[in-house]
């Protein structure tokens, strides 16, 4: 079995450098902040959230929404720029979201949104960086 290739493409070494212990957890580990703590979670600026591993735009600050779970919601991401990947850890069925330039972990998919998308991507503040609008 051959591992997939992404556009972009570090060593793990070279990720840790660029990124940082924490960062690393999440984004390349597959790690999880705790509820409630992520910068994102409670933000409502306009503009573009962008891998926080290779900076590429993710998601549109008008498909950001308060679900209330704890960490940023968006109820859709920007065409091509996301991978789902069927996840079976800890004992559930979930879709992990994936930057589908370098492959970094984001978080996971839902199908329980309360807009017309009826999705739910809910997304760790670490794997993410805000570039604010400019209107």
């Amino acid at each position: 079995m051959t591992e997939k290739r992404y556009p972009i493409e570090k060593t793990e070494d070279e990720w840790l450098a660029e990124l940082g212990p924490e960062r690393y957890r999440i984004l390349r580990l597959k790690g999880t902040e705790r509820p409630f703590t992520g910068e994102y979670n409670i933000h409502a600026e306009k503009g573009i959230y962008a891998c926080g591993a290779c900076k590429t735009q993710l998601f549109d600050s008008s498909s950001k929404f308060d679900s209330g779970c704890g960490w940023p919601s968006f109820d859709d991401a920007i065409e091509g720029t996301v991978e789902y990947v069927r996840d079976t850890t800890h004992g559930m069925i979930r879709t992990e979201i994936l930057c589908a330039n370098c492959g970094s972990h984001l978080g996971h998919v839902f199908n329980d949104g309360p807009t017309a998308t009826g999705q739910r991507y809910c997304v760790n503040s670490l794997s993410v960086d805000f570039e604010q609008g400019t209107d």
